[in-house]
């Protein structure tokens, strides 16, 4: 190869490693777009709750739509007790953070006992559920990482479009948000 030759294809090649940071910066999926963002006490990201048929109502505090879906955050108020089905994610590992009240919490073979500063790590692909124990409100903080779909599978929940599924065709569509229910929820007045 010619000396010319080998130091035009050498600056070109310098050239574009050179200009590479910057396109990465335009296409990196860990950047945010925009800027903070405060939610107040009590309220939902987006103005509007999200209420489901176990008698949670939940407050987006951070949205899959802030994070690429990297993270879901939001504060769970729950009035009756009891709590979900024994279920687990496929790719979503799952904390809890007790604001208020007492609850039980079951992961894997292990159940605790949770009270307000409390908290627990559920990771993928081992089922867990919860329940609260207590009288009154009771409040959990609760996270998803990376969120994958559950954002969205609460919002069809609260829409009603799991209510009127046979227990198979709920099944299905719960695998189609990443998860599947194996079990009945914990038995709170057993204290298990």
């Amino acid at each position: 190869m010619k000396r010319n030759s080998f130091l035009k294809r050498l600056l070109t090649g310098c050239a574009a490693i050179a200009a590479a940071p910057a396109a990465f910066a335009n296409h990196n999926p860990f950047r945010r777009a925009g800027k903070g963002f405060l939610v107040g006490a009590g309220k939902d990201r987006f103005g509007k709750s999200i209420s489901l048929m176990e008698g949670d109502t939940f407050f987006t505090k951070v949205s899959t739509k802030d994070t690429s879906a990297d993270l879901y955050v939001f504060e769970s108020t729950r009035d009756k007790k009891g709590g979900p089905s024994l279920h687990y994610h496929y790719e979503q590992d799952e904390w809890w953070y007790v604001l208020e009240g007492e609850f039980l919490i079951r992961i894997g073979e292990e159940t605790f006992t949770m009270k307000a500063g409390d908290s627990a790590f559920g990771p993928r692909g081992v089922p867990h559920t919860f329940a609260k124990t207590s009288e009154g409100p009771g409040r959990l903080l609760m996270l998803f990482q990376p969120a994958g779909k559950m954002e969205e599978w609460f919002q069809a929940v609260s829409e009603g479009k799991l209510a009127k599924l046979s227990e198979e065709q709920q099944q299905e569509f719960r695998k189609k948000y990443g998860f599947e229910k194996v079990g009945p929820g914990i038995g709170y007045e057993k204290k298990l």
